[in-house]
């Protein structure tokens, strides 16, 4: 009990399987603005859910009344995994679940061990310890919670990047009621010069280093449009069934730091959805109903696009390579 509460805690969001955890204090969002700017300007597409919560959005002391601090953490997801049909982070169990039992188990420590040492006089002025987990969940700016709490910098290709792992990871964050000695934010960019994202981008998403037009993005065009896929993005689509990680891929800090995958545990890549055949999992995917859909896809990010979604994927795929 000698050390601190705020290092207890991200000692235990370490030691329950987070790669990257930091404290920051709830606030005003400083990227807000530029938010509201990119969603003025219609480059956020069909993701009209997005424009939900804006007041909310603007600070992040206002989606939970009494919230004071985050503790924002990273799971990494493997970046050293195989090119292929499928992003990376959709080829295990869905993160967003994953991550949220891992901060509620982080949550009932948090408590007891708050308790504890609020008995003992040791901490501050919240008798009982409140808190909420976030993982995808809130009208909350992940990134700019991350940066704040230390993780890392915004790269030209919009990913929060981190100079020890890479960008290779997703984002949570846990409230809480009480009022932490906060981590630094970080305040360095260490992209410099380099472009190679913004070069490698098939479809030219990036209007600018760091602004991204979402309805370009061949992640965005695979799984969250609705609808038939624009005929001038078809021909760049190449083998991407679900999502895309070029941007990632040539990114130097993840060549040097990328991560193997994880081996086992919910996001350990799926056999079925690690293969690099792109047309023979198109086929399979048409041949589905939605009875071996939801077999097949129990669990997996992959549900966002729904069977539709899938199926409209697999044939502009098998269109573009000229299979019959």
């Amino acid at each position: 009990m000698s050390a601190s509460f705020e290092t207890r805690l991200k000692a235990q969001a370490l030691g329950i399987g987070f790669d990257l955890a930091g404290i920051t204090t709830l606030g005003p969002a400083s990227t807000a603005p530029q938010f509201e700017r990119w969603l003025a300007d219609g480059m956020h597409g069909e993701m009209d859910y997005l424009r939900r919560g804006a007041e909310l959005r603007q600070d992040t002391t206002r989606p939970e009344p009494g919230m004071r601090s985050a503790l924002v953490v990273a799971l990494d997801y493997g970046g050293r995994q195989p090119s292929g049909p499928i992003a990376r982070y959709a080829r295990g169990d869905d993160y967003p679940r994953v991550m949220w039992d891992m901060l509620e188990s982080l949550l009932a420590w948090a408590r007891n061990e708050w308790s504890a040492s609020a008995a003992a006089g040791a901490e501050g002025k919240v008798a009982s310890l409140r808190g909420r987990a976030y993982v995808d969940t809130g009208p909350i700016l992940e990134r700019d919670l991350a940066r704040q709490a230390g993780l890392g910098w915004f790269g030209k290709n919009t990913m929060l990047i981190h100079p020890e792992r890479g960008s290779f990871f997703f984002l949570g964050s846990l409230f809480l009621n009480a009022e932490l000695t906060p981590d630094a934010p970080f305040a360095d960019e260490h992209c410099g010069t380099c472009t190679r994202c913004l070069d490698a981008c098939p479809t030219q998403a990036f209007t600018a280093p760091g602004v991204m037009d979402a309805r370009r993005c061949l992640s965005y065009l695979t799984i969250e449009l609705r609808g038939p896929l624009p005929e001038q993005y078809e021909s760049a689509l190449g083998d991407h069934l679900y999502g895309c990680d070029i941007c990632q891929e040539v990114c130097p800090w993840n060549v040097k730091f990328a991560s193997e995958p994880p081996r086992e545990g919910p996001l350990a890549p799926r056999a079925a959805l690690s293969v690099d055949d792109a047309r023979s999992l198109a086929l399979e995917w048409l041949a589905m109903d939605d009875a071996d859909y939801r077999v097949r896809f129990k669990h997996s990010a992959m549900t966002r696009a729904k069977l539709d979604g899938l199926q409209r994927n697999a044939r502009a795929v098998l269109s573009a390579s000229r299979a019959p």
